[in-house]
């Protein structure tokens, strides 16, 4: 309700400003400023509060002089796809005027936004490339026609006197009537594109570090390293050679700097630099030359009931001020010191956060008495402590050198069924969990019937799936409470407390403390797990474990030939590039879909052909050996739907939390800015995006290896209002003869899985998209010359009717189209599928290809029907010139 007065103010079919939809997750919580030439200029400032941004415009921008409060007039809130909207916007539409994005990052705010914007007064921090440290929303008790508000710089270490004109060195300039109606601004002197941090005071610590027992001279990378972990304990050990902390209650972080440069990682050696830039800058103004630094991130106090915040934080769905506790140094200044007792690193680590920031935190410890710091903690309202041998060297792994202490015990367990609900409750009664098991691979552990809020209780029970009566692991006997339970494969994550181990080895008195989506099924294998009545012992010995997954191989290995049976001999893999996959991976025909981890696979997503998740998880391994070559190795970008085809969907390009399978590459945007684009490289990356609610697979036309250079360009014919089908073959067939009589350029069909064709020219060698989107440009332009009632080159809906869009756009960087085989989010679940020239007329629309024929269809192939197009060699440069002659005579 709150886009309302947006979607009331614009027409959609005039301006490229993007109509709302279904809000991202997953991220955090963003910032975006924007340089706005409208009837006057000015800089429009959104906070994402929620699933949408709260918005100010700001005539004269922000000021770092924490003595000027600048005007911010409060305005309607934009959806979050507006952060990445630049161009131009119609003049005589709202808003009318050129359009820049001026700076963007994510935010944070100690306590509710919403109730601070209620009350009047928003205090905050930027973590963008040019807005930074903290800042104030003031609201003014004037009377106006529009809230005003003031903002302004707190009087933080970035304090001094730049304005937003001073950092307008890469903002796209406007149009000189843009200029000339709106205004220049004040001329400024300064011409920068960020700011600086505040100067580091750098130390040499080498010689306190070389002070050190045990130190040795050695480089650090800066690179994830291996932690050490603690096992789980009855109680605190005895004894003054332990040392006791606080068992924080968060995401274990491992920081590493070179150079000065720092770079964050998660437990799973996964990149989080860019995910909590707050924590990394903290980092960076310590002055650290090079640095192995091990902690908790955590929200709030880090106690256990801010976990939920923290984890709420990460997605977006709140904003909290996020710091990392830091409890052990590794490395520093040129010296390993992982030798070193615990204790004389510990002391060092004071010494080097003293001067620290608030978003870093030093983690405190008492020696011995560890049954008063057990206490202690507790009554503080914190989970339990850790306590540590202070002599002892750091050794990766877990250990019983460091041990955990719980006032509630808690693990994580796999989802694997539940039990109905009873009474007034809906969805579920329980959901029953269950731990990896060296005998029969996953067994029962208990259930979890309380800890859930009304929202997650309902959020759980869509989710899923309708299992089976039968047990998908192994059950104790004797349990005849679960006659009527619902199982399914384990699902996913959640962490439980307990209160101890009881017959059979199930849990006492299970609450429910998080989902877990942090984790995986594999990394279960990897937690401290109670079992026979004794916490803090593993149910199996390592080579024990070690067996069974090497049983679990075997099985999945004979299942998989059982499999590759059923394949089709005529059914040719796209190019050598899947045949290697293949090869090295089995192939997705050695592949069954109880392999991979998927979620609510009974959940509709086509509803008008009833197909579920399951259905299209399927459909994508069994396609798997046909999509990779189309999508692999190229940044992508997909359409998530969370709710099902039929309900809003998103697009998604940048890699998140939750993405092990997938991988990434950092490319450089428009903005200047970096970040990681998703890159799919084998099944598992597919079939993790799938699992992530992904139907639709879109790359771009240049490798991840070169995003520079493309190898593909596509022309999409898109039929406007009254044209037929057959109007479409025909126009494809047009471009085909004009690209190759003219051009010699040989070219490629498949359907959109919409209304239209897609005709695909590979580019080998590859050539600058500098060189690419003029040249489809320019075709198109000349294509709607020669016949104007038939081809449009111009994407306005309202010039569209009887005519075909010959839509060149999707040749420029980080510009992409649908991949052959890839499903769309559409009534029908089609299927844009690739043909042969010479079966073109044979096919009836855009969209005749769907879930269930696309497939039929690829078992009948003997070839794909673009064989042979990566060996085409096609060099653009020399193509270019002779499109000039085509052009009519003006």
């Amino acid at each position: 309700m709150s886009l309302h007065d947006y979607r009331r103010k614009r027409r959609f079919d005039r301006t490229r400003e993007p109509e709302p939809g279904a809000p991202p997750r997953g991220a955090r919580a963003i910032f975006v400023v924007q340089l706005h030439h409208a009837s006057r200029r000015h800089y429009d400032f959104r906070l994402q509060v929620g699933g949408v941004l709260k918005s100010w415009a700001v005539p004269k921008g922000p000021s770092y002089d924490p003595s000027v409060k600048r005007m911010a007039v409060e305005v309607e809130d934009h959806p979050l796809d507006y952060a990445g909207f630049e161009g131009d916007i119609p003049h005589g539409e709202y808003g009318g005027g050129h359009v820049a994005r001026f700076d963007t990052g994510v935010w944070a705010t100690q306590g509710d936004p919403q109730a601070q914007l209620a009350k009047g007064h928003l205090r905050f921090e930027l973590f963008g490339r040019k807005l930074k440290g903290g800042w104030h929303l003031v609201r003014s008790s004037k009377p106006a026609r529009q809230p005003q508000w003031l903002l302004f710089k707190d009087r933080d270490e970035y304090a001094g006197t730049l304005e937003a004109d001073d950092l307008l060195a890469d903002v796209t300039p406007p149009p000189a009537a843009d200029v000339a109606r709106a205004g220049r601004g004040k001329p400024r002197k300064r011409r920068l594109a960020e700011v600086a941090p505040p100067p580091v005071q750098r130390r040499d610590w080498s010689a306190a570090a070389r002070a050190l027992p045990g130190a040795r001279r050695a480089r650090f990378d800066g690179g994830a390293f291996e932690l050490q972990l603690a096992r789980l304990a009855e109680g605190p050990p005895p004894g003054e050679q332990w040392l006791h902390e606080i068992k924080w209650d968060g995401y274990r972080i491992a920081a590493g700097v070179t150079a000065g440069r720092v770079r964050l990682w998660s437990r799973n050696a996964l990149e989080w630099t860019r995910k909590i830039p707050e924590i990394a800058a903290a980092i960076e103004a310590l002055g650290l030359q090079d640095a192995a630094l091990d902690g908790e991130l955590i929200a709030g106090r880090g106690s256990r009931e801010d976990f939920n915040l923290l984890q709420a934080t990460l997605s977006g769905e709140k904003q909290a001020t996020l710091a990392l506790v830091l409890f052990d140094l590794l490395h520093l200044d040129g010296w390993d010191l992982s030798a070193v007792p615990l204790l004389q690193r510990k002391a060092l680590l004071a010494q080097v956060l003293e001067q620290a920031g608030p978003h870093l935190r030093y983690s405190s410890h008492a020696l011995g008495d560890g049954e008063r710091a057990f206490e202690l903690a507790g009554e503080q309202g914190f989970e339990g402590i850790v306590s540590k041998r202070a002599d002892r060297a750091h050794h990766p792994g877990r250990s019983d050198e460091w041990r955990k202490s719980k006032r509630l015990a808690s693990d994580e367990f796999a989802v694997v069924g539940y039990t109905p609900p009873k009474g007034s409750r809906s969805g579920f009664g329980s959901l029953l969990l269950a731990r990896p098991d060296s005998t029969h691979g996953w067994r029962y552990a208990g259930r979890v019937g309380t800890g859930f809020s009304a929202e997650l209780l309902a959020d759980l029970s869509k989710r899923l799936p309708k299992g089976a009566a039968k047990p998908s692991v192994h059950v104790p006997p004797d349990d005849t409470d679960l006659r009527a339970a619902r199982w399914f494969a384990p699902a996913f994550v959640v962490e439980a407390f307990y209160r101890g181990i009881g017959g059979h080895g199930l849990l006492r008195q299970a609450s429910l403390k998080a989902l877990r989506p942090d984790k995986t099924l594999a990394g279960l294998s990897d937690v401290e797990r109670a079992s026979d009545g004794k916490r803090g012992q593993t149910s199996e010995s390592e080579p024990e474990r070690k067996t069974a997954m090497k049983r679990t191989a075997a099985k999945s290995k004979t299942a998989g030939t059982e499999s590759a049976r059923s394949k089709p001999a005529d059914a040719e893999p796209a190019s050598r590039a899947v045949k290697t996959t293949a090869a090295k991976r089995g192939g997705a025909a050695l592949a069954r879909l109880d392999d991979f981890r998927l979620t609510s696979p009974a959940r509709v997503v086509y509803p008008d052909i009833g197909a579920s998740k399951r259905d299209v998880a399927a459909y994508y391994l069994a396609m798997a050996d046909w999509l990779l070559p189309e999508i692999g190795e190229r940044p992508l970008s997909i359409v998530r739907c969370t709710q099902g085809a039929a309900r809003p969907c998103f697009f998604q390009k940048h890699h998140t939390a939750g993405l092990e399978q997938v991988d990434s590459v950092n490319l450089e945007e428009d903005s200047g800015d970096h970040a990681e684009y998703l890159v799919v490289r084998d099944l598992d990356g597919l079939m993790n995006l799938v699992q992530f609610n992904a139907l639709e697979f879109h790359p771009w036309g240049a490798k991840a290896r070169s995003p520079d250079r493309a190898d593909r360009i596509v022309f999409d014919l898109d039929p406007g209002p009254g044209v037929a089908w057959p109007a479409v073959i025909a126009a494809a067939r047009q471009v085909r003869s004009l690209l190759l009589d003219s051009l010699e350029l040989q070219s490629f069909v498949r359907t959109s899985g919409g209304k239209g064709l897609h005709v695909v020219v590979p580019v080998n060698p590859g050539c600058d998209w500098e060189l690419v989107k003029p040249f489809a440009h320019s075709f198109a332009d000349t294509l709607a010359a020669m016949e104007p009632l038939k081809y449009i080159a111009t994407a306005t809906k309202k010039f569209r009717k009887n005519k075909i869009f010959v839509d060149y756009l999707r040749n420029g960087r980080g510009a992409t189209s649908v991949a052959s085989f890839s499903l769309r989010a559409r009534e029908g679940a089609p299927v844009a599928m690739p043909l042969r020239w010479d079966e073109l007329g044979r096919v009836k629309s855009g969209h005749a290809f769907d879930l269930h024929s696309a497939q039929a269809r690829v078992k009948r192939l003997r070839k794909h029907p673009w064989a042979g197009i990566d060996e085409i060699r096609q060099d653009l440069e020399r193509v270019v010139e002779r499109l000039q002659r085509l052009r009519p005579d003006e």
